[in-house]
């Protein structure tokens, strides 16, 4: 049975092309100098930390070696021990009471945080779209422009002050208690929420957005049914991981604003009531796990 001369006439044509094909370049011309620029920058960054280990080992006004001393075993053993309230005929620990009382001050911390991210919700909600480039208009009139840059640089000053700072300022206006720790929260989570969220919204699918518009939809109408539909759900997610971290920085507020757990922890410090210490770091750590359960609950709803 002979071969179809039309199949092996076009086999023919390509094995010929094939033969006669010339060989193209696999990569890039500027490939090999940047992965030469790779090389030599990590071993940059490695001399560069090998180096600062000498230092620091070699400095004598480091005293690495008080890291190992008999001293510092015994001072870190008698801690330990003062923490596990060793000598203490009930420590903190152990006495009901005290578990409540500590409760009763996580409920004030949780007050705290939840404030505290809800000040810097609905700060984003108000200056989201005012921060973010343009996505219902392609140009930009210099009154948008200075807007976006108003708030731009509000956001960089809010979260580029810490919150423990933001705290010591604000409790010479308001009274120490939960407000101006949340509002010290609030302020500068007002800012890496604002910044999290615009990227949101200058990241979102355009096609959406110009169907509404071409459908005749106004500006007001294209927000609510086009760009929050979609931005919402991130928007979400942002603020329970947000509030996972304000959680986790109310501790610390509480120093200086005197509310909820870190007020006590400060004065159990201060008067050297270290089982009490033992107490408020085991309550305040269930406090943590469950903001962080609630908040992975919640993200998984929002998705």
């Amino acid at each position: 049975m002979s071969a179809n001369p039309l199949k092996v006439e076009a086999r023919g044509d390509r094995l010929a092309l094939d033969a006669g094909r010339t060989p193209v370049a696999s990569s890039e011309p500027g490939l090999p100098q940047r992965s030469l620029a790779l090389r030599a920058s990590g071993w940059l960054l490695v001399a560069l930390v090998v180096a600062s280990w000498v230092f620091v080992v070699s400095e004598p006004s480091a005293h690495v070696g008080d890291l190992i001393s008999r001293e510092t075993l015994d001072h870190g053993r008698d801690f330990l021990q003062q923490l596990a309230g060793v000598g203490e005929a009930r420590p903190a620990y152990r006495d009901p009471g005290q578990w409540r009382q500590a409760a009763r001050l996580a409920y004030r911390t949780l007050a705290m945080s939840v404030l505290a991210i809800g000040f810097a919700t609905i700060g984003t909600l108000l200056t989201v779209m005012a921060g973010a480039r343009p996505v219902l208009d392609e140009g930009r009139p210099w009154p948008r422009t200075l807007l976006f840059g108003l708030t731009r640089a509000a956001w960089i000053f809010s979260r580029a002050v810490p919150e423990l700072v933001w705290a010591l300022l604000i409790i010479f206006v308001f009274s120490p208690g939960i407000l101006a720790g949340a509002l010290a929260l609030g302020l500068h989570n007002f800012g890496v929420l604002g910044r999290l969220c615009a990227e949101v919204v200058e990241n979102l699918d355009r096609r959406p957005i110009r169907a509404v518009r071409s459908a005749g939809a106004g500006r007001g109408q294209t927000l609510l049914y086009a760009v929050l539909p979609s931005a919402l759900p991130a928007f979400l997610t942002f603020v329970l991981y947000r509030w996972e971290v304000v959680i986790r920085t109310t501790i610390v507020v509480g120093f200086v604003s005197a509310a909820g757990l870190g007020r006590e922890f400060r004065l159990a410090l201060s008067f050297f009531h270290y089982s009490d210490v033992t107490l408020l770091v085991l309550v305040y750590v269930l406090l943590v796990f469950a903001v962080d359960a609630t908040s992975v609950g919640l993200r998984r709803l929002a998705r």
